[in-house]
């Protein structure tokens, strides 16, 4: 009797995914998205196309996802858990909020530079114009949470009275993020590190406690 075991499903499927995903976020990068096809995905990744589409109806679908895997690995090697993972949406809180936030803003102008961010975000934010659909899942999935963590974090500071306790923490972590994607979207001017502290700098003098 043959001691070879049947291959693993679930594994194979993984592989398969991880495949397209990679594919996808590489075609995305280099030749645009409107050039990229689920023929070209399938044949980057080495899957047939009915593969792709019994998991994704559209490559809009494909590439959110993509773009979803790479943010929550990319979080995860930031110290951020991904959402709905456990202790999700936590900035880490050592007791210093400027410290906490530029630390995540940095992070934040990393992930900007970068053209395996940068190329996918940009399309996925243009199909999200024409396709309400997408847009919705794109902000639920992935940048509402986001804006959560700050929010939480916030929040915390309040609590500890390192931010004014009537302070709104929504417009305050606009206030953050808000300059470094208009730089992001408009290409103004570069985005650095000493951007991102200088932006945190100035937006706490203005969420201090009042006297």
């Amino acid at each position: 009797m043959s001691d070879t075991k049947a291959p693993d499903a679930s594994r194979r499927s993984e592989r398969s995914r991880r495949a397209i995903f990679d594919a996808a976020l590489a075609l995305v990068s280099e030749t645009g998205y409107a050039r990229t096809t689920i023929e070209g995905i399938a044949a980057r990744a080495g899957v047939g196309k009915q593969t792709i589409y019994r998991w994704w109806p559209s490559k809009a679908a494909v590439l959110l996802d993509a773009f979803l895997d790479l943010a929550a690995r990319a979080n995860e090697a930031a110290g951020l858990d991904a959402p709905g993972g456990e202790g999700a949406g936590e900035i880490p809180n050592t007791g210093d909020l400027a410290a906490d936030l530029k630390y995540v803003l940095r992070a934040t102008v990393d992930e900007m530079n970068d053209p395996a961010f940068d190329l996918p975000t940009r399309a996925l934010a243009a199909e999200g114009i024409v396709d309400p659909e997408l847009g919705a899942r794109f902000t639920e999935a992935l940048l509402e949470p986001q804006l959560q963590y700050y929010a939480r974090r916030i929040e915390a500071a309040q609590a500890a009275g390192d931010v004014d306790p009537d302070a709104d923490p929504r417009i305050a972590l606009e206030l953050l993020v808000g300059p470094l994607h208009h730089r992001w979207a408009h290409r103004t001017l570069p985005l650095t590190h000493g951007y991102a502290d200088a932006l945190v700098d100035q937006v706490l003098r203005g969420l201090a406690p009042r006297p």
